[in-house]
């Protein structure tokens, strides 16, 4: 006889019963449990939504905007997302069927994921990696390919390590720049080489660019936009980072037609649509917040400028990334594991950050510290990690 509890594992699906929990969110249950702890690790935004948006907010809730919209989103988003996407990242996409607004770029992975693979089909994805890629692509049965990035080469993946990789199996190529956790982004040439190497192999690109306007040096490009690009790529984008915006949970996928079909199936029996009321402060923060982002982005440009010395100074090596709002610096001259020095920098200074290895096997020896936290925090977190080094090495 066996017990309840047992009877309800038992249904679990075995690829879903293997997937681990997300390694940022374990640490943080331990967190969760402390107080006076300093957080430099949740990826979420200090800042407040612009009251602009939360005003248009109200109104559509005054105004019985409550209902659904179309599964692919509101018209009027979708023509505001295609004109954004065609000024920002000078990608040309048609409203009324390239486009599908989601439920947050989570969303838009799963859809997107679930529309284009197959049991055994190969997706390579370069580590260190936001942790919900490689779950995900498991989930419709396609094996997850990590591509190891260094710091040598400040975390852009490299063709050379991509060409290792290829199988006949290799359907799909994954990127994500400005990277989290990193931090890094792709100069041009690197989009170029890549943007080649997917035509050379015939591949599907997605690209996750939730960070593109938290870019702060170099030309933001997109491999959308390279020549024989847009027809072999996903372009995946949200509000939750940029107008600070998470709990909005708003997100869009861009696609070909037949692609953005396909995904629309998905969303339409999954979600139905995304909720109205954020999709009236989706058009919101597209009409009227590029000063808010400019803002913000300077603000965050001081915080990394701050965070990147404190780090260096106190001996662990940290480049200074270009986006994003992490920085991810090598911890290895302190002797300790990434778990060690995490947890021991929690018990011991009451500061909260991740371990690499929550990232990707290649993460070991580096830590991730979000910088989407206030200076006065900032600096409270650096003088507290500053006396824990400064221990470990006496």
């Amino acid at each position: 006889m066996t017990n309840a509890s047992q009877s309800v594992r038992d249904f679990v699906a075995p690829h879903v019963r293997v997937l681990p929990k997300s390694g940022i969110r374990a640490f943080f249950d331990i967190v969760a449990s402390r107080k006076d702890v300093i957080s430099l690790g949740i990826g979420e935004p200090d800042f407040q939504t612009p009251w602009h948006i939360r005003a248009r907010t109200i109104e559509a809730i005054e105004s019985g905007a409550t209902r659904y919209t179309s599964n692919l989103g509101s018209p009027e988003l979708r023509q505001a997302l295609a004109a954004y996407t065609e000024r920002a990242f000078h990608v040309s996409y048609d409203w009324t069927s390239e486009i599908v607004v989601t439920v947050g770029v989570s969303e838009a992975f799963d859809i997107a994921f679930r529309a284009t693979l197959s049991p055994g089909d190969e997706v390579l994805y370069h580590e260190p990696a936001f942790v919900a890629y490689a779950p995900l692509m498991r989930t419709t049965h396609a094996v997850p390919v990590p591509v190891a990035t260094r710091r040598a080469d400040d975390f852009r993946v490299r063709v050379s390590d991509l060409e290792k990789k290829i199988t006949p199996r290799t359907r799909a190529l994954f990127l994500n720049y400005p990277n989290n956790p990193t931090g890094a982004a792709l100069r041009r040439e690197d989009v170029e080489a890549l943007a080649a190497f997917a035509i050379r192999h015939d591949l599907l690109v997605y690209t996750d660019e939730v960070y593109a306007e938290l870019t702060y040096e170099g030309d933001r490009v997109s491999i959308a936009a390279m020549p024989g690009m847009k027809d072999r790529t996903i372009f995946l984008n949200g509000f939750s980072k940029a107008w600070s915006m998470t709990g909005f949970r708003l997100g869009y996928v861009c696609a070909p037609p037949a692609l953005a079909d396909a995904m629309m199936k998905i969303h339409q029996y999954g979600m139905m649509c995304a909720s109205s009321i954020s999709q009236a402060a989706g058009l919101e923060a597209l009409r009227a917040g590029d000063d808010d982002i400019a803002g913000m982005r300077d603000s965050y440009r001081q915080r990394r400028n701050y965070i990147v010395a404190s780090l260096n100074a106190m001996g662990l090596d940290c480049f200074t990334p270009p986006g994003a709002f992490y920085v991810f610096p090598s911890i290895t001259s302190t002797g300790l594991s990434s778990d060690e020095f995490a947890l021991r920098l929690l018990n011991e200074e009451s500061v909260a950050c991740v371990p690499g290895t929550a990232f990707g096997a290649c993460g070991e020896g580096h830590i991730r510290c979000t910088y989407a936290t206030g200076m006065e925090s900032l600096k409270k977190a650096m003088e507290r990690m500053s006396a824990f080094v400064t221990r470990l090495r006496a």
